[in-house]
């Protein structure tokens, strides 16, 4: 079996799953189907809640039954979830559409890059494989972000409605994917891989700071971007070429390994957390739009960077044959913190944009601290 023939299916899958088009409007098209920026904060604390339950039975599910049924059926509700996004039009509408992302995205969680790590003949080239997934990811929202210029232009309708297309596509490629059956060891089951991790205690401080920065960066990149751009005067048909430029400078990011070859990959990431702050505390302040869409795009870039090396550093981490298990337990406890912030920033955020911007550089800041704190450990 050419267990390689996994990693290009799930580039493929990636990419075709990076075509959002209605992305660089994704929260002004939710304000025009009649929903609030608190109430699409509430809804994406509900739908972390929910990723929490369900991220370890998806882990176990896939260990048991088989990382390519998982994605199968995972990508299937994936694609569900955005013809209920293009029909929905009141809040229950969308907070469906909201619960079935967080089953497709739990159950993905995990088992993509644990099907991408045991494809890998030399597992010392996993932070190259994990960089290259996220350069097609970007490679794929890029296009989508390019293209979606045209298409808002004509309708938002519009986006909403081709976003469809390419997510059938992914969920079709998924049928073709070979599954990998580990042999020769016993599972340990979820109460003993959750007293492993207890125990290694400095995986909970990095787990709990990239999950901070995450949910930052989501904050101010998903939902609080397009109302930055327009309190700097930014014509919201402009939306999407900033954002396919965004996406073409984290392209980059494919070739964090060299960063990390020469500076180690938790220093990498301190230094980017740093970069994410500093950019988040003059977003407060200006309404240049240079300067605006340049911390907007740093904030993005260095959180490209970050998640392959992350995402590396978590394989790393597990010894255990049950993979998908403890990334999903590793996935849940940074759920668990995200849900305890996201409506901590919404509620801010509904304040005044200034507030929540203030929060984010607080939870950022937090953040530089867990991940100082594990490198201390490790260092020992």
């Amino acid at each position: 079996m050419n267990k390689k023939v996994n990693i290009h299916l799930l580039n493929i899958i990636i990419f075709l799953q990076g075509f959002v088009f209605y992305a660089p409007i994704a929260t002004i098209y939710r304000e025009n189907r009649g929903i609030s920026i608190s109430q699409i904060f509430l809804i994406e604390s509900i739908y972390m809640i929910v990723i929490i339950f369900l991220e370890i039975p998806w882990g176990v599910f896939a260990d048991k039954f088989g990382y390519k049924k998982t994605l199968v059926l995972a990508n299937f509700i994936f694609l569900m979830s955005k013809v209920i996004f293009f029909k929905a039009n009141s809040f229950y509408m969308f907070l469906f559409e909201r619960l079935l992302l967080a089953v497709a995205i739990s159950g993905l969680s995990g088992c993509d890059s644990t099907l991408l790590y045991l494809s890998l003949d030399k597992k010392e080239n996993s932070e190259r494989v994990f960089a290259k997934y996220e350069f097609f990811s970007n490679l794929g929202f890029l296009l989508g972000s390019f293209m979606s210029t045209f298409i808002i232009n004509i309708s938002m309708d519009l986006s909403a409605f081709f976003t469809i297309i390419p997510y059938a596509f992914a969920s079709f490629i998924s049928l073709f994917l070979k599954d990998i059956n580990i042999k020769g060891e016993e599972r340990v089951g979820i109460v003993k891989n959750i007293k492993n991790i207890l125990m290694k205690r400095g995986m909970l401080f990095f787990i709990g700071g990239i999950a901070l920065i995450s949910e930052v960066v989501q904050s101010i990149t998903v939902f609080l971007n397009q109302n930055i751009y327009i309190r700097s005067n930014i014509d919201i048909k402009y939306f999407g070429v900033l954002l396919a430029v965004i996406q073409i400078i984290s392209l980059f990011s494919v070739k964090s390994y060299k960063i990390t070859n020469k500076l180690g990959q938790i220093k990498s990431i301190i230094i980017l957390l740093v970069i994410i702050l500093i950019s988040s505390f003059i977003l407060i302040f200006t309404n240049n739009f240079i300067i605006t869409f340049s911390g907007i795009a740093l904030i993005s870039t260095s959180m490209a960077f970050i998640s392959p090396i992350s995402l590396d550093v978590e394989n790393k981490s597990i010894t255990s044959i049950d993979r998908a298990t403890v990334l999903s337990i590793y996935s849940m406890i940074g759920s668990v913190i995200s849900a305890g912030i996201n409506p901590i920033i919404g509620v801010a955020s509904n304040y005044s944009l200034e507030m929540g911007l203030i929060i984010c550089c607080v939870i950022g800041f937090i953040s530089i601290i867990l991940i100082s704190i594990y490198k201390v450990r490790i260092d020992l």
